[in-house]
């Protein structure tokens, strides 16, 4: 029987609190998720939201893609499209297609994302201070708040940053967004 990517993300969330020595109390207070809600997640009773996972991939101090790629396939030189991870996110709309999925030698990584209109996922810090992101926007319209400045873009603007603070995504009412998203 396959393990589902739900449950593969329960076992890594489990184990990197546990690596840390943090009891479930010491993981909500640094995430800001409740203690409920993270032994839900744990225990994969529960599916994990966009939101939710920035607050702990920020508490670990790992991207959303380091955290997936420890779940997922290990490293292979060609990914071709059918075999790029995807998750999804129902509760906001947001697809993710690991198109270039973190590697123990690789710097970067390369992310396929999709907002459904009249969307907004926040983070409130980065994974990593100082991250740098790369964000092309191939279709659609997007704003993009980094650290209190919005940034509107259309397709084909190309936005660079380096992560310190909360940042925002956010799409129009009748507008979807489709993304790349570099990260080194």
């Amino acid at each position: 029987m396959e393990i589902s990517t739900d449950q593969r993300i329960a076992e890594r969330l489990k184990l990197l609190r546990n690596e840390r020595q943090w009891s479930l109390d010491d993981l909500a207070q640094r995430s800001t998720v409740s203690r409920a809600t993270l032994s839900r997640l744990e225990n994969g009773d529960v599916s994990p939201t966009t939101n939710v996972l920035g607050k702990l991939c920020a508490a670990f101090g790992l991207t959303l893609s380091r955290l997936m790629h420890m779940v997922e396939d290990d490293f292979t030189p060609l990914i071709t499209r059918n075999s790029q991870p995807q998750w999804h996110d129902e509760n906001s709309g947001f697809k993710r297609r690991s198109v270039s999925p973190p590697a123990q030698m690789l710097a970067g990584e390369v992310l396929e994302c999709e907002l459904a209109p009249d969307t907004s996922l926040s983070y409130d810090n980065p994974p990593r201070p100082g991250l740098e992101h790369h964000l092309m926007l191939v279709e659609g319209r997007l704003e993009v708040t980094i650290e209190g400045i919005c940034h509107a873009m259309v397709a084909g603007d190309c936005l660079r940053y380096q992560l310190t603070g909360a940042s925002l995504f956010k799409t129009a009412d009748n507008s979807s967004a489709r993304y790349f998203l570099f990260i080194v």
